[in-house]
């Protein structure tokens, strides 16, 4: 998992409310599992598997199973709250999605840690290659895959 800092309660305001506008124009109801599982995804830090976020609800409330939980992240994905990833090894990975924010992900081949990045010269890059090619980039992903500092060290 990456280390990243826990959203500010404002955030988290905007996006229960934006949540709660998505179920409500669905048609879904809130239910205190749901919240709960959303609660704790919010103040998650990192790439959580949805075993990983199990483990975390769980520590809340033991009576949470594993398809709410893998639910509520499809619910969080499709109102635009979480997004899902994957880096190459199988399991699928949630992440709080911010709207205005992009980075990449450092992935290390060995112990799976991941980092995440900014880098303005890249971004501008990418830009200038996509333009180039007669492109405007709506969305990407890059992800670098590699041997961590730990585990080269140990190597």
């Amino acid at each position: 998992m990456t280390e990243k800092q826990s959203i500010d309660e404002d955030t988290l305001q905007q996006l229960r409310k934006k949540l709660s506008t998505f179920m409500e124009k669905n048609g879904l109801r809130s239910t205190a599992q749901r919240r709960t599982v959303t609660d704790v995804f919010l103040r998650a830090t990192g790439h959580l598997s949805i075993e990983e976020l199990l483990a975390l609800v769980r520590d809340r409330d033991p009576k949470i199973g594993y398809a709410t939980v893998y639910r509520t992240l499809k619910l969080l994905k499709d109102c635009g709250i979480a997004y899902e990833r994957h880096f190459g090894d199988g399991v699928s990975r949630y992440e709080i999605a911010f709207v205005d924010e992009h980075h990449d992900h450092l992935i290390c081949l060995e112990c799976g840690k991941i980092v995440e990045f900014e880098n303005e010269e890249i971004e501008r890059l990418q830009e200038r290659l996509a333009a180039e090619h007669g492109f405007t980039l709506k969305r990407h992903t890059h992800e670098l895959y590699g041997v961590c500092a730990d585990c080269a060290a140990t190597s």
